[in-house]
């Protein structure tokens, strides 16, 4: 008998290793420069298929089973990571997140068939099931969406500046919504789609921590970022900046919270 996440931890573990640890450098560049021709691409997919066995011998899967992982792991992970590196040059972050996706896709599937009594229909019928929805439609609604609806907010207050008045190029301010700043001042804002950033994984940091019931935690967060944030508003002669990024902070944090609190209720998470 075999559960689903006693199968699917120790494939992922594998492929964490020999991913990430086995694969030297050296690796990766020559895949790159010589993508279906390098040796390197057939050892690193061959290694991860063969890696496979210590679980599969430690959990008992029979051998046929067991081959015939291998062997799907094996070509699944060289079509994978040949995909990667044949694409055209784009953003990183996208392709590891795909790449990694569809690793982790392919193990998922294995698990899901070698898992006795594991079904689609089970899933779906599962006690928790509705709480994993509700909990991922969270995460979900308080990254781009309320991004947006704090840039709805902050646009009826405009910065007030003679050096940002009237420039529409858009930079991303200090919570993850974009507003108006110049060329001259560009170069002084902070990194481009550095403040989105920011304001995600501020949001992600509270909900999470209210969802395990740590809401001393959250108030660390809010003041570590309070923190941060005055020393550079309080050299800063523009009281409106001020106002704005306050504004954006306290929509954020306030929209961030209600989820949470929302979240926790539906999942029968009590309070403390």
């Amino acid at each position: 008998m075999f559960d689903f996440f006693s199968v699917l931890i120790p494939f992922l573990l594998i492929h964490t290793i020999c991913d990430f640890y086995l694969q030297t450098d050296r690796w990766v560049e020559a895949k790159k420069a010589r993508t279906y021709r390098s040796p390197e691409l057939y050892l690193h997919a061959t290694l991860q298929g063969v890696a496979l066995l210590l679980p599969a011998m430690a959990l008992g899967i029979d051998w046929r089973s067991t081959v015939c992982l291998i062997v799907i792991v094996a070509v699944s992970h060289f079509i994978i990571d040949l995909w990667k590196v044949t694409t055209p040059k784009g953003d990183k972050l996208a392709y590891f997140v795909i790449d990694q996706a569809l690793h982790v896709s392919v193990l998922a599937a294995i698990a899901f068939h070698v898992a006795d009594g594991a079904s689609i229909e089970a899933v779906l019928q599962h006690e928790r099931f509705s709480d994993g929805v509700l909990v991922v439609f969270a995460y979900v609604l308080i990254l781009k969406p309320t991004s947006i609806v704090i840039g709805a907010v902050l646009n009826k207050y405009p910065i007030v500046n003679s050096a940002m008045a009237t420039d529409t190029d858009a930079v991303t301010d200090t919570d993850g919504v974009a507003g108006p700043v110049s060329d001259k001042t560009a170069n002084v804002s902070g990194l481009v789609a550095g403040g989105e950033l920011i304001g995600y994984l501020e949001r992600l940091l509270i909900l999470t921590f209210m969802l395990v019931g740590s809401y001393a935690a959250v108030g660390f967060v809010l003041a570590a970022k309070s923190i941060f944030r005055f020393g550079e508003l309080n050299q800063s002669a523009n009281r409106s900046m001020t106002e704005y990024v306050l504004i954006g902070s306290l929509i954020s944090v306030v929209i961030t919270t209600l989820i949470g609190a929302l979240v926790s209720l539906g999942v029968g998470i009590k309070f403390k």
